[in-house]
């Protein structure tokens, strides 16, 4: 007779993205490559219009339906951390947070989603103001990019590793939550840089640019990779190191399309690490 043992659970709300570079796929891939049972609740659907410049369409779910959906899984499992993603709207924000207030995951990761392009410039603002408000203060673990660590911050631009430094502060000292800021390929020179602060301890990740691309689902899967892993039990410091380096692999290994830009490739570390 043999038993089996549980993996680590974890939930990601977020949007579909339907080339299956970003949003609900790159989570779902990143949490089954890194060994967690991975759930999901939608929240939008996302489709890049290849006849209008790749530009966005977006169609909000149902904020019942993501209630229902929120409502399975948290009766289903005992969760080890949950992942925000693009959530959308204000009301999708209203029954999320209602829901994670409820629930109170030890491990809250919110990849801070401020602009889909598919959106009114309007409703566009009103998510923003909803997310800082009713989201943010309940999360654990918040990994902005370079455009979302300059709104969050308040700060004007980040140009240097130094501006960087200051917005992860700055978004700690708002929000209480652990900060992964993602300079990216944003801040000049040769090294891809992000700034990990929890309050302590500052840390600077960096790793040599990959030809300069910008890659889809990039984001997403430093999120979804910290969740992971801090589902699994590490710390966030040792967390923020392991989603950076399969981040990085991702990106060498990245898949092309014939859309104009590339994506992620979750596998991409352990190919490596089987040819190495």
């Amino acid at each position: 007779m043999t038993t089996s043992t549980n993996p680590p659970f974890a939930l990601t709300v977020a949007g579909n993205e339907a080339t299956g570079g970003a949003g609900a796929q790159a989570d779902l891939k990143t949490f089954q490559e890194l060994g967690v049972f991975g759930s999901l609740a939608l929240t939008c659907i996302v489709s890049f219009d290849p006849k209008n410049d790749w530009g966005h369409r977006f169609v909000p779910v149902d904020p019942q339906v993501i209630a229902d959906q929120l409502e399975a899984v948290t009766s289903a499992y005992d969760l080890d951390a949950v992942k925000l993603g693009m959530l959308g709207t204000p009301q999708t924000i209203d029954v999320v947070a209602t829901a994670l207030e409820q629930l109170r995951p030890e491990n809250l990761v919110l990849d801070p989603v401020l602009i889909c392009k598919g959106q009114e410039p309007g409703a566009a603002l009103d998510t923003d103001e909803a997310l800082k408000a009713k989201i943010l203060p309940l999360a654990t673990f918040v990994t902005p990019n370079h455009f979302e660590s300059i709104s969050l911050s308040g700060m004007e631009d980040i140009t240097s590793v130094e501006d960087l430094e200051e917005a992860a502060k700055r978004i700690h000292e708002r929000s209480g939550a652990v900060v992964l800021a993602k300079g990216g390929i944003r801040i000049e020179g040769p090294e891809a840089v992000d700034v990990y602060y929890d309050g302590e301890t500052t840390e600077i990740l960096s790793a040599p640019k990959v030809e300069g691309v910008a890659v889809a689902g990039a984001g997403c899967t430093m999120a979804a990779a910290v969740t992971a892993e801090l589902a699994k039990g590490l710390a966030p410091l040792e967390a923020a190191r392991a989603a950076k380096e399969f981040v990085t692999a991702g990106i060498r290994e990245r898949i092309t399309s014939n859309a104009p830009f590339d994506a992620l490739w979750q596998k991409g570390l352990s190919n490596e690490r089987a040819i190495g």
